[in-house]
């Protein structure tokens, strides 16, 4: 998800309760604090010896030793978002993810994989990040385009 659909989503519902969740339903303690925003600038090469330039915004959340009973608005969230964006350029055409860790929770940064509301709450579903090979990936969209029809084949050696 961009970061412009995520705030879009809590601006349609600042006074919901955020509650972030995993596939399993498990919950982001109440009291997490947002401790840090990140515009991250990634510069790889991959295995096809192609370089890759991307930048993300990445939320981090922590719960302190005695948390709060209560979970942060969506107001709150875009308050401090807002006045971190004034600080820093966070480019709202990124790719949003969540760097976070505890017991339901393995320490990633998490893909948000959707936004719902209702009249009390709004949640955010995390999903784990996945490995993939890029060469292998634009060999197969390669293949892809070159056969509308649907059927190719996966080269042998996909990759370096």
């Amino acid at each position: 998800m961009i970061t412009s659909e995520f705030t879009s989503a809590l601006r349609a519902s600042p006074d919901n309760q955020l509650i972030f969740v995993n596939r399993d339903n498990a919950a982001v303690h109440s009291g997490y604090h947002l401790t840090e925003l990140k515009a991250a600038p990634f510069e790889t090469v991959d295995c096809g010896g192609q370089t890759n330039r991307w930048r993300e915004t990445i939320v981090q959340l922590w719960v302190p030793a005695n948390p709060d009973d209560d979970y942060m608005t969506a107001a709150k969230f875009l308050k401090i978002f807002d006045k971190v964006r004034g600080i820093i350029a966070l480019d709202v055409n990124t790719e949003i993810r969540v760097e976070y860790g505890d017991e339901n929770f393995f320490p990633s940064t998490y893909h948000i994989r959707s936004v719902t509301s209702d009249h009390a709450t709004t949640r955010v579903l995390l999903e784990p990040p996945r490995t993939t090979c890029k060469a292998r990936d634009r060999r197969m969209v390669a293949e892809q385009s070159s056969n509308p029809s649907g059927s190719y084949r996966l080269a042998a050696r996909s990759c370096c």
